[in-house]
């Protein structure tokens, strides 16, 4: 197998894993880190750092199995068993509702602050959902990969604009760095909310899996393995880099300002940006507001793609009579759906997102060891060619964070049946 990297093939490859990015920066970025800076300065760093090292394995599988095999990890778990594919069929049903309406109210939440109160948080959202549709039923992949690559582009550098500001304005106040560890119930449930999407979770490698597929259609070209990986590596890095952004964030603008954080994302949001204002100058609000809308919207973005996207796989895998042939119509069926569920739980839930977020980033937490050992079953399977299939630090690496995510899931579930 040719393994290298050319530079024309790192281009052409380069885009899932800018998507990927895209999903992974949003709620677990803007709310959950900036919090962690905001509570406990940079105490909570360490937990970052080691959340992207020990899910990198998993995230990893999704680009290099669908290179080496030519398949998605949807066909990996088919593989693996039909029980399987309907298994994570199932967590996603479970699950899809309130994420997307989660990362979209507070889209539409920072929305009002950036473009002002000419509509509700929930109109803004409803909004959003509108032109996210739009722009994913005219264009699919390629219109996802150009949109992708210009909200990336202007997040970290808006972000990184808030940072510099944040550090040459930032006070007197003393800032932890001594590693912190919760020391309440409280502060625990919040550390597994924090690593249950930090960087994102693990079905992310699913939908990685399917875009690294659609960009090689959109460019006919198909990367060899280094260079798929190459481009996941960019998007990775540069997603636990924006995390720790946050954090500083958090830590610098927030930290010792004597004022609660929001549990609400709209709130949250405002008040957000308000302390930015307040601590920056009248100059930051609009750096900032840019920075957090775009953070939402490329979520919401890929979301609005990706779930549709691995239903439509999943569908056609598991009922090719009755699905097949039909996979553009199933693509938007199942996009309406996850838009008109979204919309029903905003509307009934419009003061209790961030309810709906602990509670999805926990059900990550919780469910992934098991789509992290399905992953690791796919991509050292047989029919995975032997010189794609991961080996030494990273097999190593793979089956450490498999353990540790298996025993604190085990170890959280026992403290929530126990407390």
């Amino acid at each position: 197998m040719n393994d290298s990297v050319s530079r024309q093939g790192f281009r052409s490859a380069l885009g899932p894993g800018l998507v990927w990015a895209a999903a992974a920066i949003g709620v677990s970025h803007l709310v959950q880190s900036t919090r962690a800076g905001a509570v406990h300065g940079f105490g909570l760093v360490w937990v970052i750092v080691l959340a992207n090292l020990l899910k990198y394995p998993f995230f990893e599988f999704g680009p290099r199995y669908a290179i080496a095999t030519g398949e998605s990890l949807v066909e990996g778990y088919r593989r693996l068993g039909r029980g399987v594919l309907i298994a994570y069929l199932v967590l996603t049903l479970g699950t899809m509702f309130a994420v997307e309406a989660a990362v979209t109210f507070v889209g539409g939440s920072i929305a009002t602050q950036l473009f002002g109160h000419w509509l509700s948080p929930f109109g803004y959202s409803v909004l959003l959902l509108a032109i996210c549709a739009l722009l994913l039923s005219v264009g699919r992949y390629p219109m996802l990969d150009a949109s992708v690559k210009v909200i990336i582009t202007v997040l970290t550098i808006s972000t990184i604009a808030a940072v510099i500001g944040a550090v040459v304005s930032s006070g007197s106040v003393r800032i932890p760095t001594a590693p912190a560890l919760p020391v309440s119930g409280a502060e625990f449930a919040f550390l597994i909310a924090l690593v249950g999407w930090m960087p994102s979770a693990i079905d992310i490698s699913v939908w990685h899996s399917l875009w690294t597929l659609a960009r090689a259609r959109q460019t006919a070209y198909v990367p060899t393995v280094r260079e798929a990986l190459a481009d996941f590596n960019v998007g990775y890095i540069g997603t636990a880099v924006i995390a720790l952004f946050f954090v500083a964030l958090g830590a610098l603008v927030w930290y010792g300002q004597g004022s609660d954080v929001p549990v609400a994302g709209g709130q949250f949001a405002a008040q957000l940006i308000a302390l930015y204002t307040d601590a920056l100058g009248a100059w930051a609000r609009p750096v900032i507001a840019l920075a957090a809308f775009t953070t939402m919207f490329s979520t919401t973005l890929t979301v609005t793609d990706a779930f549709p996207r691995v239903l439509q796989r999943t569908a056609v895998i598991l009922w090719p009579g009755q699905a097949g042939g039909r996979e553009t119509r199933l693509y938007r069926g199942w996009m309406l759906i996850l838009i008109g569920g979204a919309i029903l739980l905003m509307s009934a839930f419009r003061g209790q997102m961030t309810t709906m977020v602990d509670v999805a980033t926990t059900l990550s937490f919780v469910t992934a060891p098991i789509l992290s050992w399905f992953n690791l079953r796919a991509v050292t399977a047989a029919w995975v060619p032997e010189e794609a299939r991961p080996r030494g630090w990273l097999l190593a690496l793979s089956r450490i964070g498999l353990f540790f995510a298996a025993v604190f899931a085990l170890g959280f579930l026992a403290w929530r049946l126990t407390s």
